[in-house]
């Protein structure tokens, strides 16, 4: 799961400037979800998925001032497939609580290799300090219990991690869930000068060329995970998802000193905004010789139904006195898409109002 990237920022999906081979390829064989909607922000969205609930449910309505820490008495997602004697690992980005308690090794997370607040760099959200003079590269980060000092960009790194650790997993043949929470392309824009530079040579900005520079790192990074996982001999019983958050950023820039709108798949906004520029977004699933490839789903789901799918795959027994999920399982549509599925009405809401203003608000 990327971070802040859009419905246009793929080549499969018709930007016709940045380049994703390995995703197109992935798009190519994969069932895809045509309507699959999140929440316009990064916390929002990530609290629907780990607890199975709209986010404000679980007490987080915005990405920062404490009110995107996911309420403690979720009996979260790791925690329901860890019950079903799965390995669970996140590396990258949690963004549902820095303080001990809300911590994901406390929340059903066995690996964890993280950055803290909303994004790297951002110390004073709760990140470390010495990001803030490196960001994104050579990070400080949170490995389980220990602080660690990286070498190298952060999405390469966050993948080699992932990788390292899925591989212990399929050689001892041991049930595993990778969360594989990427920071990139979240602003700051900034990628590898060898991922920058096309860019700059088409003459985009600065920004842009590091933005798109950010999405083909990310796609080497998958290309180099599908690789492994065939290697592995893993495809065969392995469900590979790839999706993002919310919506795009960074949606204008200047090509040769003109300004200019990025693409973003003729969807109206961006992150941040109620309309499908922010929270429709891309699900593309591949399980080799189990779903069906190249095909399309068009009937509307969403972030809470990610949280009984995956229980009903595991085949978890979900505790009693846990919260009501509030989404479906998407089972009957990956088995069969002309099933008859609920019509539904999904409620977004960006959540941004001023602190303590909700105290005020009648339920």
């Amino acid at each position: 799961m990327t971070d802040d990237q859009g419905m246009g920022d793929l080549s499969c999906m018709g930007n016709t400037v940045v380049k994703t081979p390995h995703i197109d390829a992935f798009y190519q064989k994969s069932t895809r979800l045509t309507e699959y909607h999140v929440s316009p922000t990064c916390a929002p969205t990530r609290a629907a998925i780990m607890s199975g609930q709209h986010e404000f449910r679980v007490g987080v309505t915005h990405t920062i001032l404490e009110r995107e820490r996911m309420a403690l008495d979720v009996y979260t997602l790791p925690q329901a497939i860890q019950s079903a004697g799965y390995q669970t690992g996140l590396f990258g980005k949690w963004h549902l609580g820095d303080a001990e308690d809300y911590l994901p090794q406390h929340r059903g997370f066995n690996e964890v290799l993280m950055h803290g607040g909303g994004g790297i760099g951002q110390v004073n959200l709760g990140d470390f300090p010495p990001n803030k003079d490196n960001v994104y590269f050579d990070n400080v980060l949170l490995h389980n219990e220990t602080i660690v000092k990286t070498k190298g960009f952060c999405t390469d790194v966050f993948f080699d991690a992932a990788m390292a650790w899925t591989k212990a997993q399929t050689t001892k043949n041991q049930p595993y869930f990778a969360y594989i929470s990427l920071n990139a392309p979240h602003a700051p824009l900034i990628a590898p000068e060898a991922y920058k530079k096309r860019f700059l040579d088409l003459g985009y900005d600065e920004g842009t060329a590091g933005r798109y520079g950010m999405i083909e790192n990310i796609d080497d990074n998958f290309g180099r995970l599908m690789s492994k996982l065939e290697e592995w001999n893993a495809l065969e019983n392995t469900l590979i998802i790839f999706t993002t958050d919310n919506g795009a950023t960074h949606l204008r820039g200047t090509l040769n000193g003109e300004k200019i709108k990025h693409f973003n798949a003729n969807l109206k906004g961006g992150k941040n905004s109620p309309n499908e520029g922010g929270d429709h977004v891309p699900l593309f699933m591949y399980w080799k010789g189990v779903l069906t490839e190249g095909k399309d789903i068009n009937q509307l789901t969403a972030h809470i139904d990610l949280y009984p799918t995956f229980a009903e795959l595991v085949g978890t027994k979900l505790p009693e006195d846990m919260q009501d999920l509030e989404g479906l399982s998407l089972i009957p549509l990956l088995e069969n898409t002309a099933i008859n599925w609920e019509d539904r009405l999904l409620f977004t809401h960006c959540g941004r109002w001023k602190t303590g203003m909700v105290n005020t608000a009648k339920f």
